[in-house]
């Protein structure tokens, strides 16, 4: 295909990079990540959860993952600061009773002190501190996150000299912060995963999506080397990178 015919393509997918919730499909089959992590995130907050435990899901995206949990709805509650979600939850989470407060300042949540049993957050933000306020005594954190070493690779290849977004979330770092703010750390885990793309349209659709990891990413700017990528992917099938993930659970001492 010739350069301006990839260019079209390219600028299409970039025009559709919006999402609903936290929706990939648009690139299903076209990318993968996060597959073969060594722990299950959902497998361990249900190893801890009953029925009557008060349950917080702090940055819930579309609440989708919450309501898989099946949680009775009046013991669970949700944040979500993202406007475009925020409405979305509305219509989707309140009708069934969850408790949804919009808050986009993970250390100003709006609940009381000592309100749940587990607070749960998956790659959204946290401030140890406030989630100790939150929790009852004995109660539970547990959290999946994006380490800041995420798609580095990948984003150097379009965007060398963008700076890391958030420095500093890995797991020695965060791990630290929770003691300080007077959790025991009862797992904590961190891996390093390949996540592959298969054509360069999703690449540019992902990118778009992700933001914050790839700041003033266009077609247009970065024309030449999306180019350079598709010279990867006729040769290999495919352009790889590496994914950052780690996982804490903490307990707030009886």
């Amino acid at each position: 295909m010739k350069p301006e015919e990839l260019r079209k393509q390219w600028e299409q997918e970039e025009r559709t990079a919006h999402i609903s919730g936290w929706d990939f499909s648009h690139i299903e089959g076209r990318y993968e990540e996060g597959h073969d992590l060594p722990w299950d995130y959902g497998v361990l907050i249900r190893r801890h959860l009953k029925p009557a435990m008060k349950l917080l899901d702090y940055d819930t995206g579309g609440g989708e993952f919450l309501l898989s949990l099946g949680h009775p709805y009046a013991n669970t509650a949700a944040t979500e600061g993202y406007p475009p979600n925020v409405e979305l939850c509305r219509k989707k989470l309140i009708p069934l009773g969850i408790d949804l407060r919009e808050c986009a300042d993970a250390a100003r949540i709006p609940f009381a002190d000592a309100s749940f049993d587990m607070v749960i957050n998956r790659h959204g933000d946290f401030c140890p501190r406030e989630l100790f306020r939150l929790l009852k005594p004995g109660g539970l954190f547990i959290t999946q996150q994006v380490g800041d070493e995420n798609d580095r690779d990948l984003v150097r290849m379009v965007l060398p000299d963008a700076e890391m977004p958030f420095p500093g979330r890995h797991l020695s770092v965060q791990q630290k912060a929770f003691e300080e703010a007077g959790f025991t750390v009862l797992t904590a885990d961190e891996a390093f995963r390949p996540i592959r793309f298969y054509d360069v349209g999703a690449f540019v659709w992902f990118a778009r999506i992700i933001e914050w990891e790839f700041p003033g990413f266009s077609v247009d700017r970065c024309f030449e080397r999306l180019l350079h990528m598709q010279e990867i992917i006729d040769g290999g099938g495919v352009i790889e990178g590496t994914a950052h993930r780690y996982l804490i659970a903490a307990q707030k001492p009886q």
